[in-house]
């Protein structure tokens, strides 16, 4: 056997973590494994139908997305629980589903509160617990503690939209963020680059304060947003590379050290403002939009090669993923859902300018609850144990990521955290096909779906989301709910509701078992109430 010296530091710093009283239990690795550094790139809108591994006709080269491909696991069954970004990422790093919390549709704005309970477990923690360095780059969306001028925390937006930040205190420490929750580090912003504030965070402060202004932009598709505080020199357009150079920062930053490290690389792209940075013009065949993703694919390189230069490599899982779907989608614009008129809109002109697809053939787009809302891109590279070059059918969510950490670490998520999720590993070992036997998801309206094999059930009409006819009132028949079949009808475009009542009434009762429990005591036919 060959002796490897980081190895036995990180053993040996294990052991000195077992005497101090947190005695870890075993894994499911062998013992002489050392735990794996583990990096989580979560890109934002980023459609299945963008990456080229994904769709060969997709017009935006995307050559490091298509090298994880090649090196690990690609996903075709993956799922967000949600089909919009706060909803998400709390489900992604406590292994609950949103909806259990205070937040039960839409998002949080930049000055929204804490969402992660204090008593909760994030993926953070729970690594930290195994001994792990923890780091946190890019956009947390997931709430902070603010306070107003008067030293008030500032609540929940309410009704109200995404607010401009003149009335926030900037000088007080940031509370209940990614260094409450588990992250040693973080450097980022507070929530997309269409809402304030237009600032850098380090940690719990913000970098610089805000002196300037930025203004909403009312005459492009792309650059839109609200206006809000913006720190001197702040531009849009640097915000992914900076992330991408943090990013860089932290692994190398890592070389050689005995304790694993988790780094979460959240992106703020390709989400609106579309704002691809100076030099990445052209580089698609699909617009600025375009552009973007080839940009978004871009930082995933440098990431990959950052891990090339300090040897970790071999030992690090790299899952890459999005935490919707895109937005840049035809059947935002089709003619037969406004009427038989096709809608003259300037998103509906550049789709059909460039043809270019964002969820590809799938229904629906971001915020929707069909397919195009919550099927993303989903793949995991590990040189060490995964088998590279793969394709896996088997049904995931981003959920699934907190019990997949528990497995690999040997450790337990504290009370409810980790309820809704399933580990994946078995799948990414080659041990199972199948690990998750359902699915739940979530769109922007709150409207519910389960989906059990082929079968689909929705509770509601309509798409819940973005997409034309969006409620049951733009409808004039008296169908409540909507039941696809996916293996022969992906598109979900023939309802089954009324000839399949069995079926339906089955799963509208098994989808209020996970309500009232859990989808693992769900799964498991037990029952224990796990809402706040």
């Amino acid at each position: 056997m060959i002796f490897n010296p980081v190895v036995a530091m990180r053993n040996v710093l294990l052991l000195l973590i077992g005497f101090t009283g947190l005695i870890l239990p075993p894994t499911v690795l062998g013992e002489e494994d050392a735990l794996p550094d583990i990096v989580i790139i979560l890109a934002d809108d980023m459609g299945w139908g963008d990456p080229q591994c994904y769709e060969p006709d997709s017009k935006i080269p995307t050559p490091n997305l298509d090298r994880l491909a090649d090196e690990g696991m690609r996903f075709t069954d993956a799922h967000t629980p949600s089909s919009v970004c706060t909803p998400t990422r709390y489900t992604l790093l406590t292994g609950r589903y949103c909806w259990r919390t205070w937040l039960e549709k839409g998002v949080l704005d930049g000055f929204g509160p804490p969402l992660i309970g204090g008593g909760e477990d994030t993926v953070a923690t729970l690594l930290k617990r195994a001994g792990y360095r923890t780091a946190c780059v890019g956009k947390w969306h997931l709430g902070m503690q603010w306070h107003d001028l008067e030293g008030n925390p500032v609540g929940e937006r309410g009704a109200q939209g995404f607010r401009p930040g003149d009335t926030m205190d900037f000088g007080q420490d940031l509370t209940g963020g990614p260094n409450d929750v588990g992250f040693d580090s973080y450097f980022g912003i507070s929530a997309s680059l269409d809402m304030s504030p237009y600032v850098y965070l380090r940690d719990r402060r913000v970098e610089t304060r805000p002196t300037a202004w930025h203004e909403k932009i009312e005459d492009t598709i792309f650059l839109n947003g609200v206006s809000g505080v913006k720190s001197p020199g702040f531009d849009i357009h640097d915000v992914l590379p900076r992330f991408g150079e943090e990013a860089v920062r932290v692994i190398s930053s890592h070389a050689g050290k005995a304790n694993p490290l988790f780094l979460y690389l959240p992106l703020n792209s390709p989400h609106l403002p579309v704002s691809p940075s100076a030099g990445v013009k052209g580089k698609s065949e699909a617009g600025d939009y375009g552009d973007f993703v080839w940009e978004t694919d871009e930082v995933v390189g440098r990431v990959l090669d950052a891990l090339d230069e300090t040897g970790m490599a071999e030992n690090t899982l790299v899952l890459f993923t999005s935490d919707n779907g895109g937005l840049w989608h035809w059947w935002n614009f089709r003619a037969d859902d406004d009427g038989g008129k096709a809608p003259t809109t300037p998103r509906g002109d550049y789709v059909r300018e460039f043809g270019h697809q964002s969820n590809a053939d799938w229904r629906g787009t971001k915020a929707d609850i069909y397919e195009g809302g919550h099927r993303v891109p989903f793949l995991v590279r590990w040189p060490a144990k995964v088998k590279g070059g793969r394709v896996s059918e088997a049904l995931v969510e981003l959920t699934d990521v907190f019990a997949t950490v528990e497995e690999i670490t040997g450790l337990k998520g504290k009370e409810t955290s980790g309820m809704d999720s399933f580990s994946m590993l078995p799948v990414l070992l080659g041990a199972a096909e199948e690990v998750r036997p359902f699915s739940i998801h979530h769109s922007l309206a709150g409207t519910f779906a389960l989906r059990q094999g082929p079968w689909k059930m929705i509770e509601g009409r309509g798409s819940g989301g973005f997409t034309r006819p969006r409620h049951a009132r733009d409808f004039d028949d008296d169908i409540p709910g909507q039941l696809y079949n996916l293996d022969s009808d992906f598109q979900e475009t023939k309802n089954r509701w009324v000839d399949e009542s069995k079926r339906v009434s089955e799963m509208k009762s098994f989808l209020e078992t996970v309500r009232e429990t859990s989808a693992r005591d769900a799964a498991s036919g037990k029952s224990v109430v796990g809402r706040d």
